[in-house]
């Protein structure tokens, strides 16, 4: 390797990084304002007791135990999709600071299997409608990609992110994951409180990781591992 393309690796390198934390930032924002502005258009709605993914059905009517009437639903399911895909192309950008081993390869498949499933809750709402056609099967497989492939991501950065991220900001992705886990443990036995408090408390803590991590990338200067190290893509195919 030459001297300048020696040079150009940590450059590039930190451009990446610096990329990946523009996106992971803006994207839990982008997920927090679009329910956020469905949930103001949606009379009567209730954090507390609706799910989240009520606010991206269009129909009207009554639901379970709730009367679904979000106004806005394609606000909320861009929010998904949008979550999904700044997320997954962050992941690439930043797979060249992903250590070698099982927690770096588990890292980015879980990563990729949370920006799928949240993708299918946007595409397949959980709607009377899809309820009746069994496609409610999809959204539901979806909800758990999401949930537990990000926060089972927020654990397995601990060791994947070794040396990218500070000791601190990887230990709140354990705490953050496995908090996540547990509300989501939680809202599937329907326990104590309504099943909105649970599952957001099992969606927001993976939301607040990647947001925890987008700004320590934009604010750190990590020193990228070897190519001796890093799984990259290289190391899932």
């Amino acid at each position: 390797m030459n001297e300048r393309a020696a040079e150009a690796m940590p450059d590039a390198t930190e451009r990446g990084n610096r990329a990946t934390g523009m996106l992971w930032v803006l994207a839990p924002c982008w997920y927090v304002l679009c329910e956020a502005v469905a949930a103001l258009a949606f009379p009567g709605y209730d954090y507390g007791r609706f799910y989240i993914s009520d606010l991206g059905v269009a129909s009207v009517g009554p639901f379970g135990d709730r009367m679904l009437d979000s106004r806005l639903p394609q606000v909320m399911n861009a929010g998904f999709v949008g979550e999904g895909l700044l997320f997954v192309i962050g992941l690439v950008l930043v797979a060249p600071l992903v250590r070698r081993g099982p927690a770096g390869i588990a890292f980015l498949v879980l990563g990729i299997v949370h920006a799928i499933g949240i993708t299918f809750v946007g595409l397949v709402p959980g709607s009377p409608e899809n309820a009746a056609n069994g496609l409610m099967t999809i959204h539901v497989l979806g909800a758990f990609m999401a949930i537990g492939g990000g926060n089972l991501a927020a654990i397995t950065s601990f060791r994947a992110l070794r040396g990218a991220l500070e000791r601190r900001v990887r230990v709140a992705g354990v705490v953050l994951g496995v908090l996540g886990l547990v509300c989501a443990a939680l809202l599937t036995g329907h326990v104590l409180f309504p099943d909105g408090v649970w599952e957001r408390g099992s969606v927001y803590t993976f939301m607040l990781w990647q947001f925890v991590v987008g700004v320590a990338l934009l604010r750190a200067r990590p020193n990228p591992v070897s190519s001796d190290e890093a799984v990259g893509w290289r190391g899932l195919v």
